[in-house]
């Protein structure tokens, strides 16, 4: 289960890095927000669903 946990983590971390690098690049790009919204809010769903799973995690792992 510690396994799972830290996977989990490493991968809400390094989404978490790229929404912080992606999403403004996206944004700043002309016509970006127009063909990449749906990539932004993939991403969104992601690391959401990975918060969510992190925290599940840890009531198992603590």
């Amino acid at each position: 289960m510690l396994i799972t946990f830290q996977l989990a983590l490493f991968a809400l971390i390094g989404v978490s890095f790229l929404m912080v690098v992606g999403v403004p690049v996206i944004l700043a790009s002309p016509e970006g927000w127009v063909r990449s919204k749906n990539i932004v809010f993939s991403g969104a769903l992601v690391w959401i669903s990975l918060v969510f799973l992190v925290g599940l995690l840890n009531s198992f792992v603590v």
